[in-house]
């Protein structure tokens, strides 16, 4: 299993070279990837009484592409993950343009976790229809793959009209590994018919394996192997104790999980270097 750290967007600040540290910590010691999650922007409560949502105007975010663009020339190894690009908030070329540009500039290090995202607010700043998203991101991945691969698409669909143009340059990787989140079934089986991994946003409890079990028949439907498709979970130490660090490890161990991440956000860490102290650590205790 690969085990990999989620960048802390909410909590490390801008400063450059604070950014370039941690990323470096993360590569020296021994983590295989670092993953970044995706908001172009945040609501603003004040005047949205009953606002549920993970993230508001008050949490800053560096946007993955250019990110990594710059994490591109102070990393060797680490691969590079979003999880995850709100893909139907974005044009699928400008996508597929961007990824492939990070995917050149670091050797091949690029994983694309994509997703529909859960806050209208953005949609409609980026001028984008929410209430289609599930319908639109298939053909955008479809979209996307085709871009990847070919030096010149012609693809008419319902959303996308291209005629015989591409990108250039291609990426390293042809096609760029795209993995999916989200747990409804229907992104379970959406992931089971196009995506190459899924991220699980839960522990390794009952759920999960319900989840995996439905997610694994989807594939064997699909004429997929579940052996070769890849699962991301991720341990958020907010709350827990190392010892249920341990224990969660192991359990997505038991459940097949192919990666790993680390997620130290809102544990009540100060400072960057906390975070890093806090991705040492995680290492050590569970001794990878």
């Amino acid at each position: 299993m690969k085990v990999g750290v989620t960048f802390p967007q909410i909590e490390i600040g801008n400063d450059p070279h604070v950014i370039k540290d941690y990323a470096q910590a993360a590569e020296d010691l021994g983590y295989n990837h670092l993953l970044v999650f995706d908001h172009v922007l945040g609501a603003d409560p004040t005047n949205r009484p009953g606002w549920r949502g993970s993230y508001s105007i008050d949490d800053p975010f560096h946007e993955p592409f250019v990110l990594f663009g710059y994490l591109a020339a102070v990393t060797q190894k680490l691969e590079l993950v979003t999880g995850v690009i709100i893909l139907p908030q974005r044009q699928t070329a400008l996508v597929a343009k961007q990824a492939a540009e990070v995917d050149v500039l670091t050797g091949g290090r690029l994983r694309l976790g994509v997703g529909v995202g859960w806050n209208e607010v953005e949609y409609e700043a980026l001028g984008m229809n929410f209430h289609n998203r599930g319908r639109r991101i298939e053909e955008q991945v479809e979209v996307l793959r085709l871009l990847w691969t070919q030096k010149v698409v012609t693809f008419h669909g319902k959303y996308h009209h291209i005629t015989e143009a591409g990108i250039n340059p291609l990426p390293v990787q042809r096609p760029i590994p795209l993995w999916m989140g989200g747990s409804a079934d229907v992104l379970l089986r959406r992931a089971a018919r196009m995506a190459d991994g899924w991220f699980p946003q839960m522990p390794p409890n009952q759920t999960a394996e319900e989840a995996l079990s439905r997610l694994r028949a989807y594939l064997q439907a699909e004429g997929r192997d579940p052996n070769s498709f890849g699962l991301e979970a991720r341990i958020t130490i907010a709350g827990l104790s190392e010892d249920d660090w341990v224990a969660q490890f192991k359990g997505w161990e038991k459940l097949g999980a192919t990666h790993i991440s680390v997620n130290t956000m809102r544990a009540g860490l100060s400072s960057p270097q906390d975070h890093i102290n806090a991705i040492r650590r995680f290492k050590e205790v569970i001794g990878f």
